[in-house]
């Protein structure tokens, strides 16, 4: 396989990895929890841990992406109507920054259309020089 298609499919694993842990992150972004060893209730929910895609260029080329959790994963909300908040009123809601969430999204759609147009690059320089072969041998 072409270099660079090997490069450029490592990118699109990558990209669509970040798209799909910022659409869970988004979705997940109000599902608040009790916070940790502070509710009555044995069964109260727990809040979402929000993920982070980290990207790391490899020696032979390429990239690869792994997902970790957001480290502090929550922030303490206001919210006393909730079953499971504290005698505070507070609840544990998922450390999700909703702008930085859309903004890694359409970062990640670009590098996935950058990474894809490598690939028919990568394939169309391929086949015309399989063509130029094939030219020279019938020359």
């Amino acid at each position: 396989m072409d270099i660079a298609i090997s490069n450029a499919l490592s990118g699109l694993v990558a990209a669509r990895q970040r798209v799909a842990v910022a659409a869970s992150n988004i979705a997940n972004a109000g599902s608040d929890g009790a916070l940790p060893g502070q509710s009555a209730e044995p069964n109260a929910p727990q809040a979402y841990v929000p993920l982070r895609v980290d990207q790391q260029s490899l020696e032979a080329g390429g990239t690869l992406a792994t997902t970790r959790s957001v480290d502090p994963s929550f922030v303490t909300a206001y919210d006393p109507n909730a079953p499971y908040a504290n005698a505070a009123g507070e609840v544990a809601a998922p450390n999700v920054d909703l702008a930085t969430e859309a903004i890694d999204t359409l970062a990640a759609a670009r590098a996935y259309e950058a990474n894809l147009r490598v690939v028919e690059t990568a394939t169309e320089i391929d086949r015309e020089a399989v063509d130029l072969g094939r030219h020279d041998l019938t020359a």
